[in-house]
């Protein structure tokens, strides 16, 4: 054999396979948890009417979901590091799948609701393991590739979760009603857990912090206190107790300070790094990715109220109607991110506030005019006008945030912005009780129920169009000019993987 021959390493070539086998694993991993938030929207309304729940429980069903998805997900990535990675990935996935299965099997709205709880925190074991053990499993020079794919795979998520929720809710496949959309998780949750144990390669951190179980336990604390009085006050009449609940939720976040303080003084590991709230830009990057989750809970739970059960569309309808605003997201966040923050820095991401808020204005002329015959076609433009603001918003806000974060920190920094937007969309959906179903009147008559529930979006709209002026205006506050994503420099999250953690 000539010497000078190259030889072929198949130890290599199978080491090769098996992370972009692995790649595959946890990138479907990641489009399960996306799209299991869009496809359950979508099927809400069929939900109530089929399993006979009460508003606030439909509110719980989405709000439990993302409550438990932000309380678990710094938790989920600091256990990672201390006990592995794909052990982590492995317990999420394999609870994913089980919480899962007893959704789809739910007898009644309570076991729905805590199903939708359990999936939730599981999702938040399972979903920050993705990006670790991309960063262990791949080189600093191939992972732009890898999130370029984790960018297409938001993408299709974000257009296919509406239209396989309400194609699998019209087709009513075995009589199951709703059912298949959970249902749907388990071949591929088992699929998951097995080739997961057998291609992902185990990482830990070289030196991992210890879990803060009394932080974990105040945030929880805390959000619970706030959200469950405002879910169901107007159900019970607003009682007294849920006034001092919502004014305690703020002593125990304040007691929660006080103690991350003290941890971090004492033996470096909070589960909130306080230091990084004074750097200016990201303390407002912060309050604007919290505001921001309020606006997307508010508006996606009422609009496909107003769709399914003001307008009576059917879910595949209301399903399609949607469409046309998951394109412009996914084109505008390419655009901006590419080509438009590099050119006009921040003044990208205040033109999407006001974009947005110029969709949502817009929309409610609209449904102000048509009223209970408005089309389909008709909804396209504000639609898609509140989908360019949206995609010049999401695509660049975390690297914005995180440009004046000390490298050390910007992992930290990182979950800390997903797990707020996550506590935003928790509040907003709970605020849905005050701003849209506190302007519908209780035992409505059938032909009343259209026009309250019209007028009720229209309400809801206002507050999401305010909410968005706030936005602009505390964008104010983030650097001129972003600095950009560099893969393999500081561990922030890139483009595709922070739409992910947006949407799911």
């Amino acid at each position: 054999m000539n010497s000078t021959e190259p030889l072929v390493d198949s130890s290599a070539l199978t080491a090769d396979r098996r992370r972009w086998f692995a790649l595959a694993i946890v990138m479907t991993a990641a489009f399960m948890d996306l799209v299991d938030v869009t496809i359950v929207n979508i099927a809400i309304p069929s939900i109530q009417q089929d399993a006979g729940a009460s508003f606030s429980q439909i509110q719980w069903i989405t709000a439990g979901y993302a409550l438990a998805f932000a309380a678990g997900l710094i938790t989920g990535g600091r256990l990672g590091d201390i006990h592995g990675r794909k052990r982590l990935f492995l317990v999420g996935i394999g609870g994913f799948t089980i919480a899962s299965a007893l959704c789809g099997f739910a007898a009644n709205p309570e076991m729905l609701v805590a199903s939708r709880i359990l999936q939730g925190g599981m999702a938040a074991m399972m979903v920050p393991q993705v990006l670790s053990i991309v960063h262990a499993t791949f080189p600093a020079h191939e992972r732009g590739k890898v999130f370029g794919l984790f960018g297409a795979v938001v993408g299709l998520g974000a257009v296919s979760g509406p239209l396989l929720g309400a194609l699998l809710t019209e087709w009513n496949l075995f009589g199951l009603e709703w059912r298949p959309i959970f249902l749907i998780n388990l071949p591929v949750g088992i699929a998951g857990l097995i080739l997961g144990r057998r291609f992902i390669a185990e990482s830990k951190a070289p030196k991992a912090l210890k879990l803060d179980l009394v932080g974990v336990a105040l945030v929880i604390l805390g959000l619970l206190m706030l959200l469950y009085p405002l879910t169901r006050g107007r159900e019970l009449g607003w009682p007294l107790w849920g006034y001092v609940s919502m004014a305690g939720a703020f002593v125990v976040f304040a007691a929660l300070v006080a103690y991350e303080r003290r941890k971090a003084a004492r033996d470096g590991s909070p589960l909130i790094e306080l230091s990084l709230f004074r750097v200016k830009s990201f303390a407002a990057g912060i309050a604007v990715q919290t505001v921001f989750g309020v606006a997307l809970g508010i508006f996606f739970l009422v609009w496909t109220l107003y769709m399914q059960v003001g307008l009576g569309w059917s879910p595949l309808r209301a399903g399609l109607t949607g469409v046309p605003f998951s394109i412009a997201v996914s084109a505008a966040a390419g655009l901006s991110v590419q080509q438009l923050v590099p050119r006009f820095g921040r003044k990208v991401l205040q033109a999407g506030a006001l974009v947005m808020g110029a969709g949502v204005l817009l929309y409610i002329w609209e449904s102000d005019r048509y009223g209970m015959s408005i089309a389909s076609w008709q909804m396209a433009l504000p639609l898609v006008v509140m989908g360019l603001g949206m995609g010049l918003i999401v695509a660049p806000l975390t690297d914005a945030v995180l440009s004046d974060v000390p490298r050390e920190h910007s992992g930290s920094a990182s979950g800390l912005i997903n797990t707020v937007q996550q506590m935003g969309n928790a509040l907003g959906l709970g605020l849905v009780s005050v701003v849209f179903f506190g302007t519908i009147g209780d035992d409505l008559r059938p032909a009343d129920t259209g026009p309250a529930f019209v007028n009720g979006f229209q309400h809801a709209l206002v507050w999401v169009a305010a909410v968005m002026g706030v936005i602009f205006l505390l964008m104010f506050a983030l650097p001129g000019r972003p600095a950009q994503h560099v893969e393999g420099g500081d561990g922030r999250l890139p483009a595709g993987e922070r739409e992910a953690a947006l949407v799911g």
